[in-house]
């Protein structure tokens, strides 16, 4: 390494040279054949005598200008075909494989002239296949949490390098497991490792070491670190986001971002929300402030700043706004001054409009069940005895609840929840939830029940306390293997979430008036949730936010509200638009969003017109590269400071050197001939 001149061709060169030379040389000796003739005139005897004596055969060579030029020329054309460059690296093995990240962190840009870090790891792998020997195959694979080879084993250093500039980068996290396997099992089939003895590949990994799995994972071949990366690079990211509307306030919407810093100083950040790209005005200011310190600071660190400064870190900010329409929100961090990685400055989500629901209550009086339907400001609180629903056959609602009363009729589709009773006998396929019934066909009541568990991450259920609840009966329920128990009793299922056919159904297994659940807090909390998502699904505060690389899947329902006549598709995304092909059955998987941003759908799909892709990952956030070789303990570190940039000096030895000594050569030539 430095800049001391190295010769990559010197063996052909030396051996031009032994060739060229002594072919110059003797074109200085070769004497000319000559025919004899009569001269008129002794006059003419000087000038015969003086051509005997320049072609005597080896003869002590005269000075000769020319003779110097041509020299001249000739090592500097050999010079310039022995390759000589400055900082160089030796060569690879006779076979290699290049893994180059692609990843979110690769787009840092804390490379020398503003470069992104996968910028500077394809110049270094470029310069690789030029210092490779010309008996050498490389290959070529780009990795981000899947890995991709873009160039099969081969020789050929012009498709090995057009293969790496062919690489773009990606907002997805990273993973090695996959490019490792990809690199073993192509070394496998490599018939130069097929052979007895034959030398460990080399594995020359270009990356800033950021991988999920980076101590989980092992190679067979020979690893080399190509550590890209600075470690003063400076980053702030929002690394956490979500919305949620209030259930007392529909119009009222929560936002609440967290944030970290991966630079080297404690930084104060102000934080701006948009909605629909306007900034918005919060609580009488259109923004907030995180206080953060480094996350690569030890906790001693940071108590120790703490105490000397007297201030703490702050590292969240929380938006209150009212929202009556659908909209996008977008959090975003400002400090921007040497922040190296903006996919993660911003995140987005999409908040759709509130829901106002059609509810129908069919019941023979049950006080809790009425007065809770009646405090949710749903746009139609109905409530009908059970005969009138039997005559009325109502279908408008977007949810009916039966209290302790399985119907003899229900719309083909729909969602129903039963309190104390089960749905009734369909003949199509699907999940049926029963009760199951003793020998007389009177069903089983299992007493003194209280709760076992409960799925604390359904969005129904989220942040409840239940463990306080006790019923005295209940209906010991049959539930299919793909149902959803959401709350466990000691005894049995309690609630139960099953969807058969085009009908979703939520069985609560007891009256609650045989509980003590309607004085609870978590009881209108659980209904009102419970209507929210049978009507609108599990997205009833956000959209769902993707991370990149996702491949959402829009399900053919969707598809079909459009119309019958919908065959292509077109997404409109932050780096490209694509117009897709709808596959004519089945549900329709979205090719990857690879990038942060908002992606839209032409036409849009209802739930799908907007979609939120954010990056969300520390890990990808932490722009300081891995100190050592992630999966290989031991192997070589390059470190980018250590990295020149290298420079060949051929093309400069004929612009400079040749061609000036060749118009040289020629200028004396013309004037011999002319004196």
């Amino acid at each position: 390494m430095g800049y001391i001149p190295h010769f990559m061709n010197y063996g052909a060169a030396l051996g031009a040279a032994a060739i060229a030379i002594p072919a110059l040389l003797v074109l200085y000796f070769l004497k000319l054949r000559r025919r004899e003739m009569l001269v008129p005139s002794t006059l003419l005897w000087r000038k015969a005598i003086q051509d005997l004596q320049v072609n005597a055969p080896f003869q002590k060579l005269r000075r000769n200008l020319l003779l110097l030029l041509q020299l001249l020329i000739l090592l500097a054309l050999l010079l310039a075909f022995s390759r000589p460059v400055t900082s160089y690296r030796p060569p690879p093995g006779a076979v290699s494989v290049i893994l180059i990240d692609r990843s979110a962190s690769m787009s840092a840009r804390d490379m020398d002239g503003g470069r992104t870090r996968l910028e500077e790891a394809k110049r270094r792998a470029i310069d690789l296949v030029d210092s490779m020997k010309k008996d050498s195959s490389a290959m070529v694979i780009a990795f981000d949490f899947g890995a991709e080879t873009l160039q099969s084993f081969t020789a050929d250093q012009v498709a090995l390098k057009n293969a790496i500039k062919s690489i773009q980068p990606t907002d997805r996290s990273t993973k090695l497991a996959l490019a490792y396997e990809l690199a073993d099992a192509s070394m496998s089939f490599n018939p130069d490792q097929l052979r007895t003895n034959a030398p460990m590949a080399d594995v020359y990994l270009f990356s800033d070491g950021r991988a999920l799995d980076a101590a989980d994972v092992g190679l067979r071949g020979q690893l080399h670190f190509e550590r890209v990366g600075t470690d003063t690079a400076q980053n702030i990211a929002i690394v956490a986001l979500s919305a949620k509307r209030n259930y007392e306030r529909p119009t009222q919407v929560q936002v609440f971002a967290r944030l970290q810093n991966f630079g080297t100083e404690a930084t104060e950040v102000p934080v701006q929300l948009s909605v629909d790209n306007q900034v918005v005005e919060v609580t009488g200011a259109t923004r907030q402030t995180a206080f953060l310190l480094p996350e690569r600071w030890t906790k001693d660190d940071r108590d120790k700043w703490e105490a000397q400064n007297g201030r703490h870190s702050s590292d969240t900010v929380t938006f209150n706004l009212e929202l009556t329409t659908e909209a996008v929100i977008k959090v975003e961090q400002l400090h921007k001054q040497n922040d190296v990685l903006a996919a993660d400055d911003v995140a987005q989500v999409i908040v759709p409009p509130p829901k106002q629901l059609d509810v129908l209550l069919v019941t023979d009086g049950n006080y809790f069940l009425e007065r809770a339907i009646q405090n949710m400001h749903l746009k139609s609180p109905d409530i009908l005895q059970t005969a009138t629903y039997e005559e009325q056959k109502p279908s408008k609602y977007d949810v009916i609840l039966f209290d302790r009363y399985t119907p003899t009729y229900l719309p083909a589709a729909g969602n129903f929840v039963y309190f104390g009773c089960v749905p009734p006998p369909s003949p199509g396929p699907g999940q049926k939830i029963t009760a199951a019934n003793d020998a007389s066909g009177n069903p089983i009541l299992l007493s003194d029940q209280e709760i076992l568990d409960w799925q604390r991450d359904n969005p129904m259920l989220k942040d409840l306390a239940l463990n306080r609840i006790y019923v005295s009966q209940s209906l010991k329920l049959n539930v299919p293997l793909d149902a959803q128990t959401l709350i466990d009793g000691l005894k049995g299922p309690l609630v139960v979430l099953a969807r058969d056919g085009k009908r979703t159904n939520l069985v609560v297994g007891f009256d609650v008036l045989q509980s003590n659940w309607p004085f609870e807090v978590s009881f209108p909390i659980f209904l009102h949730r419970a209507l929210q998502y049978m009507a609108i699904g599990s997205d009833m505060d956000v959209r769902q936010s993707f991370a990149p690389g996702a491949s959402p899947v829009i399900p053919r329902a969707n598809l079909q509200r459009i119309g019958p006549d919908l065959h292509t598709l077109k997404l409109i995304g932050p780096d490209r638009t694509q117009t897709l092909k709808i596959p004519d059955t089945g549900d329709f998987a979205l090719p990857p969003l690879d990038h942060v941003g908002i992606y839209s759908t032409e036409p849009a799909v209802p739930q799908y017109e907007k979609i939120a892709v954010n990056l969300l990952d520390s890990n990808e956030s932490n722009t300081l590269p891995l100190a050592a070789a992630p999966g290989q303990a031991g192997a070589e570190v390059k470190d980018v400071k250590d990295q020149k940039a290298r420079r060949e000096w051929w093309w400069y030895l004929v612009a400079l050197v040749g061609l000036p000594l060749l118009f040289v050569e020629w200028w004396v030539y013309t004037r011999r001939v002319h004196l």
